[in-house]
């Protein structure tokens, strides 16, 4: 399959791009665990390479590390409680380094989510995972997933990702913000469902999550020459004790 218009994309990453960008990636071991949303569900989009976003990432990740282990135990349909109840002793048990969680897309569908609930298992999720010492990423919902039948959607969808933007900060999280990312304006952007982003939206995701992980290894490789660069200061000062 042609993948022509993939490759001008200005959201899009070639995969040596995104390789570039992740060269100094230290993961070995990815976990995806979540609903559809992790598992990368969507129609095919002609001109886009038809694989799901974190499939994407990992394909990026083997690039610079070969040995590269990939766990994606993410459920359709699944919400916070049965994502902690089913996938999270697989996820213990991979002891990954690298951990995508879900932001609770699945806990809206209800005639009046409770939030508070939502944000106390997105809590436990988020906690779970951590205990693994991983670095964690997640995703915001995008304003253009509207569900028909719900007309607070927006405002559900804005409220589950202001709990996400908070553990995300909590947990040091890699968070890919896509409530308003340009790629919502697309009218090809979702899949015959109009719920799940089409390979067209799925690839544009896997270039945003790359790049916020390039941004913490570009933010861990300056903090670890600052450091360095104390250490040689201190070394070479003169010991004025005497």
């Amino acid at each position: 399959m042609s993948v022509a218009i993939e490759e001008s994309d200005p959201f899009c990453l070639t995969p040596t791009d995104a390789a570039a960008l992740l060269v100094r990636a230290p993961w070995r071991r990815f976990a995806v665990i979540g609903d559809s949303l992790s598992a990368g569900t969507g129609d095919p989009s002609p001109g886009y390479g038809p694989l799901g976003w974190a499939d994407r990432v990992a394909d990026v990740l083997r690039l610079v590390r070969p040995d590269l282990a990939y766990l994606n135990v993410a459920e359709v349909g699944a919400t916070t409680t049965r994502t902690v109840a089913t996938q999270g002793d697989r996820m213990l048990a991979f002891a990954p380094d690298l951990v995508h969680v879900p932001c609770g897309a699945n806990d809206l569908f209800r005639r009046e989510p409770d939030f508070a609930a939502i944000e106390r298992g997105l809590c436990r999720l988020f906690g779970l995972a951590a205990v693994t010492g991983a670095q964690l990423t997640t995703f915001t919902l995008g304003r253009a997933f509207v569900v028909p039948g719900f007309p607070d959607w927006s405002e559900r969808v804005r409220a589950v990702n202001a709990i996400t933007r908070a553990l995300a900060v909590e947990y040091g999280a890699v968070l890919v913000d896509m409530w308003d990312h340009p790629v919502n304006d697309r009218p090809d952007l979702f899949s015959v469902d109009r719920i799940h982003f089409a390979s067209a939206g799925q690839a544009v995701m896997a270039a945003e999550m790359v790049r916020g992980l390039a941004a913490v290894l570009d933010r861990d490789h300056q903090i670890a020459g600052w450091a360095h660069g104390r250490r040689d200061l201190t070394a070479r000062a003169p010991d004025r004790r005497s």
